[in-house]
């Protein structure tokens, strides 16, 4: 008995041969494209397999993004600038009155030489080192300020390690010739000082108070500024000359024991000594206290206590149930009140 195909020719058993496994190499490539349609890579763009990319015209974009975002950055910080206009300050007083009458020994010298400068000049009672410059808007912020000012005092007292700061002043200097002042002294209180000022900073920048400066923190002693009499201008004083001031440019006017700094405004009315009007103060190391001392400081807690109740108040009028509730009493009080005249007899008709 023959097997099937067993008279076939060797020719025709290759071709049937070969037909077989064309067609199972046609299977098993289209069995393999069906697997890699599923796999997740199988959507790759040709350009991305052949590392063929647009980089350049990405780039572009990207750079003109960048470009664009930060020009808008720019634009943002210089409105923000702009803006900044610095009305409160914290301020080191100059108390010693050695430093103060030295001052105006300084000032009158100036005067004697140019009595249109008088008009120029620091009244004794502001004499202060600015320590630091801020922006506060309303009467919230000023709290804010205030509350900055009191966390601060620790801050300072761990800088200082228990020891006095104490600031010594010698020499004259100026700022472009339009600004005179009385210099610091070199020596070991700058660094503590510098730290202060710059903790001062960082503690009222961090509860959203804008504050600082773009230039460094300069500490020095204001005695006069061409800027308080404008008209100096137009009369062709246009700067302060230094042989206004050269007997004094080595001079030493004293020391100053920081004991108080002191968050003032620059626009409210001075006090009558002079000084800044003064919205809180802390303590700085230890200092002899008289009796104005102590009557100050209680005018200060009470300021202080009636601010805080009048914020207390504010804040429970704004609760809506509070709100509400007060509504609701003056709608039941009208709705007696109607009542009432509505119950009420004319005696006088009812006789006659």
């Amino acid at each position: 008995m023959e097997r099937p195909g067993a008279g076939m020719e060797s020719s025709e058993c290759e071709n049937v041969s070969k037909e077989k496994e064309a067609f199972e190499e046609e299977e098993f490539e289209a069995s393999a494209m069906d697997s890699l349609i599923d796999m997740p890579f199988a959507t790759v763009d040709i350009q991305d397999e052949c590392a063929i990319t647009d980089v350049p015209h990405i780039n572009l974009e990207r750079s003109k993004e960048n470009e664009w975002i930060s020009k808008d950055q720019i634009k943002k910080k210089k409105k923000k600038q702009k803006d900044y206009q610095p009305n409160y300050f914290l301020s080191i007083p100059i108390t010693n009155k050695e430093i103060t009458r030295g001052i105006k020994i300084l000032q009158n010298a100036i005067i004697q030489q140019d009595k249109q400068l008088a008009k120029a000049m620091i009244s004794d009672g502001s004499f202060h080192i600015t320590l630091l410059v801020m922006q506060l808007l309303n009467e919230e912020e000023v709290n804010i300020g205030i509350g900055a000012l009191l966390e601060l005092k620790p801050f300072i007292e761990e800088i200082l390690q228990g020891k006095q700061l104490i600031l010594p002043f010698q020499g004259i200097d100026t700022f472009g010739n339009q600004v005179g002042f009385v210099k610091l002294a070199e020596g070991d209180h700058i660094n503590p000082l510098l730290e202060i000022a710059e903790t001062a900073k960082r503690t009222f920048q961090e509860k959203g108070i804008l504050a600082g400066e773009n230039r460094g923190f300069k500490p020095h002693l204001t005695f006069m500024k061409l800027s308080k009499a404008p008209w100096l201008r137009k009369k062709g004083v246009k700067k302060i000359d230094p042989e206004f001031y050269e007997k004094f440019i080595s001079h030493r006017f004293g020391e100053e024991m920081v004991h108080r700094i002191d968050l003032c405004s620059m626009l409210k009315k001075k006090q009558s000594n002079g000084y800044y009007h003064c919205e809180s103060s802390i303590v700085i190391g230890k200092k002899p206290i008289g009796f104005r001392d102590l009557i100050n400081e209680a005018l200060r807690r009470e300021r202080m206590g009636l601010k805080s109740k009048v914020k207390q108040i504010k804040e429970l009028l704004l609760k809506p149930e509070t709100q509400a509730r007060i509504r609701r009493e003056l709608f039941e009080g009208r709705s007696v009140n109607n009542s009432n005249q509505g119950n009420q007899v004319d005696f006088g008709a009812t006789l006659t």
